[in-house]
């Protein structure tokens, strides 16, 4: 059982993000707290890793939840928040934080999270991954043309996949993946195209002669 520690300052919200993790039945949730709380106090509940909704990242409460979650050892932070592509990549996976996500994220995005998260993985969701690979000093997101993004090998495989026209579980029983690793690969390929639908993304990669059907 993966032992989760929950933050959020909306009791509503702890409650579901409770009642989300039960479901999934691979989850023990150890305790739920307010943000704001020291996370160090939490200690000897020994959590796998600390899941925190962060409602706004203007909130003076968040900084340091974030800098106290660090001091649970051995414990991978989880992020929820509204405005992941303002977020301080860097700041934040210093501060032990391994996984970020919008507050709007499915469930089943958020038990992958999760999981990829105890695993050793990080992962952000294309907003969040998008300050990180593209800043721009002025504060700007500046225009890309879309076929200067180069994906990864495995992306224009899975981009190949999609061209030919097989689902999300083909492609995870072709290349031996899980469906929620398939999703993140989907996710971060129409991220870095700038595609809003499979279509659309086979169409640029190939104009952009990343694939040939």
């Amino acid at each position: 059982m993966i032992r989760v520690l929950i933050g959020a300052n909306s009791e509503v919200v702890r409650a579901g993000l409770e009642s989300l993790l039960a479901m999934a039945h691979a989850f023990q949730v150890v305790g739920s707290f307010p943000i704001g709380t020291a996370l160090a106090q939490f200690e000897d509940l020994q959590p796998d890793v600390v899941l925190l909704d962060l409602e706004s990242l203007a909130d003076e409460s968040i900084s340091p939840a974030i800098e106290s979650g660090g001091m649970v050892r051995n414990s991978a932070l989880v992020i929820l928040t509204d405005n992941p592509e303002n977020f301080s990549v860097a700041d934040a996976l210093r501060s032990g934080v391994r996984a970020i996500l919008p507050r709007a994220a499915t469930s089943e995005e958020i038990v992958a999270a999760i999981q990829a998260s105890l695993a050793g993985l990080v992962v952000l969701h294309p907003d969040a991954l998008g300050s990180v690979l593209f800043p721009h000093s002025s504060g700007e997101q500046a225009e890309l043309d879309p076929s200067d993004q180069i994906l990864s090998p495995r992306e224009i495989e899975v981009l190949r996949m999609i061209a030919e026209g097989l689902g999300n579980k083909e492609i995870a029983s072709k290349l031996r993946i899980s469906d929620h690793t398939v999703k993140f690969h989907i996710s971060s390929i129409f991220a870095k195209l700038g595609a809003s639908s499979r279509t659309e993304a086979v169409t640029i990669g190939i104009r952009g002669g990343m694939i040939m059907l």
